[in-house]
């Protein structure tokens, strides 16, 4: 691969990852792609950024971003072409919803045992909550952007998908009619397939 290529470090199911992804599908930008396992992630990633967490985009001129929103960001401004960057004024208030007290019961719903004082339907519940009021928007419209997907929606989803998979029956037999048919259609789109391609672990040429 070409060493001008931004280098992106990254997890096939990590949710975070996922949408810095969808943002580099729909830019089209390329980058050297860098699989990891949590488990044992690599020097050169921890070099590059040492909170040690995915995804990590290392830009040509040296710069890091490390944080998911910023690589979306960052894509988009490099190319947008189905207008991602063009937000509904409700999408900052969205992300910052899903990012935080849904993501929080999220994680304690779906690895309850690591928390001592996590009840994993209480803290079930209280993410369904949160779920409730993206239900009502998509109600109204089909998307959170309006009338086709962009970034709130790929900024959230695979945050929703996550939730949704821990059981996906109970899920199913939640009244959220319009959620579960949001949820389905990103999950069948081809840009999901694109993003979910396997990929090998990464590790560095021997010296």
């Amino acid at each position: 691969m070409s060493a001008s290529r931004p280098i992106l470090y990254s997890f096939r199911r990590c949710p975070y990852a996922m949408r810095a992804r969808l943002a580099l599908d729909v830019s089209g930008v390329a980058v050297e792609h860098r699989e990891i396992l949590l488990k044992d992630k690599p020097a050169a990633m921890l070099e590059a950024s040492p909170k040690g967490t995915v995804p990590v985009l290392v830009l040509a001129d040296g710069r890091v971003l490390e944080e998911s929103l910023d690589v979306m960001n960052w894509a988009l401004q490099q190319n947008d072409p189905e207008n991602w960057l063009d937000r509904d004024s409700r999408t900052a208030a969205w992300i910052e919803a899903n990012d935080g007290p849904f993501k929080r019961a999220l994680d304690r719903y779906k690895y309850a045992s690591r928390f001592d004082d996590a009840d994993a339907i209480v803290e079930r519940d209280k993410a369904a909550e949160c779920l409730r009021v993206l239900d009502g928007v998509l109600r109204q419209q089909t998307w959170l952007a309006g009338g086709k997907p962009g970034f709130a929606d790929n900024a959230v989803f695979p945050f929703v998908r996550q939730f949704a998979m821990t059981d996906r029956a109970w899920f199913d037999a939640q009244s959220w009619p319009a959620l579960i048919g949001w949820l389905d259609q990103l999950l069948n789109s081809e840009r999901f397939a694109n993003i979910m391609e396997k990929h090998e672990i990464w590790a560095p040429e021997p010296e």
